[in-house]
C-alpha cells in the first residue's frame, strides 16, 4: 500500500472540499450573516487546508509517483468518508441538526448524491448552509476524485487507477489519451451545463442562491432544494420543464456529451443505452399520465404531463425533486416510480442506480440464453451497439446486480429489524442504495428521515457510500485478499 502518495492524495482533496466551503463562508459574509457563517464554516476550512500544509511538509518523495490499483479503490472510499466527515461540521457548528450523527447523514447524503434529508424545516436555515448543501451535490455528481485527478498531475502524481475505482464516472478512454486532460474536459461540460441551467432558472424568477443550488442539484441529479415543498414550492410551469429537461441530460453518459460538442451526432443516436434511457423515461411519464387523467386528480392532459414528466424524470436519474407528494397518486403511477427506482441513469452520468447499460446487458445475455437452449450447437454472445461483450465483462456485470441485491435485501432487513413497515424499509434502502432520496411510507416526499434512530442513519450513510460507489469499490475494501501482501 503506497501510504505516502496516499495520504498526499487525500490531503489535496481535503483542501478542495474545504476550497468550496470557504467559499459558502464568503457567500455568507456578503450576504450579512456575520459571525454565524464564519463560525460555522471557518474551523471546517483550517483543518482542510492545514491537512493539505502538514503533508506537503512532512511528505517529500519523487514526481512521477503513482497509485496502484488497489490504493485507488481505499482513496476512492476513503476520499467520500472524510469528505462527508469534513463536510458535516458546519451544519453542526451552526446548531441546524442535533448531533454529528444528523449531520453526517446530511452530508454524505450531499456528497453520494442521495438527497435524503433530516431537516425538518430548511426554509429556517441560512443561505451559506444552504449552498454549502447544495455545493456537496455538485461536488459529488461529477466527482471530487475526478477533480482531484485533474489536478494531480501538478503535484507528481499519476492515478489511472483512482478514476477507474470511482465507479460511476465515464468511461476513461473515451476522450483523451492522458487521464488529466479528461477529467478537465468533463468538469468543464458539466460547469457549462451547470452555468446555462442557472441562466436559464434566473430568467424562471428564482433568486441568484435559489437558482444555484437547484442548479448544482440537477446536475448532480442530487434533490437538495432550499424549500420544504421542494421545487413544488415554486408552482411555475416553466421550472418544472426546464428542470425536468436538464434532470434527463443528467441522466445521460457524459461521453455522449462529449460526442455532441463534437458534431458526432450520428454516434449519440445510434447508443443503445441512450435509446432505450428515453424510451423508459417516455413510457413511464405517458403510463403516469394516462393513470391520473383516469383517476380524475388533474384537470388536463398538459397538467398531468408535467407533473409525470417530472417525477419520472427525477426518480429514473435518481434526482429525487417533487412537485407533488406522489405517495398520494393511484396505485399503478406508483408502482411504475418505484420500478424506475431499481434501473437509475446511463454509466457515465451522475446518476445512481443500477444503471441502464447493465439490464440492457442482463436482458441480451438472457435472449443469448434462451437461443443456446434452442439450439446447444449455436456460438451465440451478448453484442451492445455492435461491439462483442467479453465474458468476464458479462460476468461482472451480473455480479454486481447480485450483490446489489444482496446488499438491498440486508438492508431492508436492517431498517425492518428497527421496527419499520415493508414499505418505509425497502423503500428507504432503495432511496438511499440507489442515491434516490425520497421513497414512499414515512420516507415519501413529503417526510425525512429524521425520526430513525442514530444507528440506522449510520447504517443508511453507508448505503448511500455503497451505493454511489456501486458496491465493488467499497466491499472490496471487506475481503482478506484486499489486506494480504
Amino acid at each position: 500500500m503506497e501510504l505516502k502518495p496516499l495520504a498526499k492524495a487525500l490531503a489535496v482533496l481535503l483542501a478542495i472540499v474545504a476550497l468550496f466551503m470557504a467559499g459558502a463562508m464568503v457567500a455568507g459574509l456578503l450576504l450579512g450573516e456575520g459571525s454565524a457563517a464564519v463560525g460555522a464554516f471557518a474551523p471546517s476550512v483550517a483543518i482542510g487546508l492545514g491537512a493539505l500544509v502538514a503533508t506537503q511538509a512532512l511528505i517529500r518523495f519523487r514526481s512521477g509517483l503513482s497509485l496502484s490499483h488497489r490504493s485507488g479503490y481505499l482513496f476512492v472510499t476513503l476520499a467520500w468518508v472524510l469528505s462527508a466527515a469534513l463536510g458535516a461540521l458546519p451544519f453542526r457548528l451552526y446548531g441546524a441538526v442535533p448531533s454529528y450523527t444528523d449531520a453526517f447523514f446530511e452530508t454524505m447524503s450531499g456528497f453520494s448524491t442521495t438527497g435524503a434529508s433530516i431537516l425538518a424545516d430548511i426554509e429556517s436555515l441560512p443561505e451559506s448552509l444552504l449552498l454549502w448543501r447544495a455545493m456537496t451535490h455538485w461536488l459529488g455528481g461529477m466527482g471530487i476524485v475526478v477533480l482531484t485527478v485533474a489536478i494531480m498531475p501538478l503535484l507528481g502524481l499519476s492515478a489511472r487507477s483512482v478514476m477507474e475505482a470511482e465507479a460511476p464516472g465515464p468511461q476513461v478512454d473515451k476522450f483523451t489519451p492522458r487521464l488529466s486532460q479528461t477529467a478537465k474536459i468533463l468538469w468543464l461540460i458539466y460547469l457549462g451545463l451547470t452555468a446555462a441551467l442557472t441562466v436559464l432558472l434566473l430568467f424562471g424568477g428564482m433568486s441568484l442562491i435559489d437558482a444555484l443550488t437547484h442548479a448544482f442539484a440537477t446536475m448532480a441529479t442530487g434533490g437538495f432544494s432550499t424549500r420544504n415543498a421542494s421545487v413544488g414550492a415554486f408552482g411555475s410551469t416553466y421550472v418544472d420543464v426546464v428542470l425536468t429537461v436538464f434532470m434527463v441530460l443528467a441522466g445521460v453518459n457524459f461521453s455522449l456529451h462529449w460526442s455532441a460538442l463534437r458534431g458526432d451526432l450520428r454516434k449519440v443516436l445510434a447508443d443503445t443505452e441512450l435509446r432505450v434511457y428515453l424510451a423508459v423515461f417516455a413510457a413511464a411519464s405517458v403510463v403516469i399520465v394516462l393513470d391520473l387523467r383516469r383517476a380524475g386528480l388533474f384537470d388536463s392532459v398538459g397538467e398531468a404531463a408535467r407533473y409525470a414528466s417530472f417525477q419520472a424524470s427525477s426518480i429514473l436519474t435518481t434526482t429525487g425533486f417533487a412537485t407533488a407528494d406522489y405517495t398520494l397518486w393511484p396505485p399503478l403511477s406508483q408502482a411504475v416510480l418505484f420500478t424506475l427506482m431499481f434501473i437509475g441513469g446511463c454509466a457515465g452520468s451522475t446518476g445512481g442506480g443500477v444503471k441502464v447499460s447493465r439490464i440492457v446487458t442482463l436482458f441480451k445475455m438472457g435472449q443469448s440464453e434462451m437461443r443456446y437452449l434452442l439450439n446447444p450447437r449455436g456460438v451465440y454472445g451478448v453484442f451492445l451497439d455492435g461491439r462483442h461483450l467479453k465474458k468476464n465483462v458479462v460476468y461482472d456485470i451480473a455480479a454486481m446486480v447480485f450483490l446489489y441485491l444482496v446488499a438491498a435485501f440486508v438492508s431492508t432487513m436492517a431498517v425492518a429489524a428497527g421496527g419499520y413497515d415493508i414499505l418505509t424499509s425497502l423503500s428507504a434502502t432503495m432511496a438511499c442504495l440507489g442515491n434516490i432520496g425520497p421513497g414512499f411510507a414515512l420516507v415519501g416526499p413529503a417526510c425525512n428521515y429524521g425520526f430513525m434512530p442514530g444507528a440506522l442513519k449510520w447504517w443508511l450513510s453507508f448505503a448511500m457510500l455503497l451505493g454511489r460507489l456501486e458496491v465493488y469499490t467499497v466491499l472490496v475494501l471487506f475481503t482478506r485478499a484486499f489486506w494480504r501482501r
